[in-house]
């Protein structure tokens, strides 16, 4: 992922994270893959797949049953 796309996704996940900071780090292994953070948390990971010549950006965060106070 190149660091003006890397950008776009920072700023259109803050603005569905209500405003927090969202970082996106490239994995330096695969390109395609990307790890995501909140406030400087891991939250999950992202990786682009490109058909027919047309970017898609597919996230996957986990959610830890004790996060949710159960």
């Amino acid at each position: 992922m190149d660091a003006k796309n890397t950008r776009k996704l920072e700023v259109y996940l803050e603005k569905i994270f209500g405003g927090q900071d969202v970082r996106i780090v490239p994995n330096a292994a695969d390109p395609e893959m990307a790890e995501v953070y909140i406030d400087d948390e891991f939250v999950g990971t992202m990786y682009r797949d490109l058909e027919d010549g047309e970017a898609a950006y597919s996230f996957t965060m986990s959610i830890l049953e004790a996060d949710l106070g159960v």
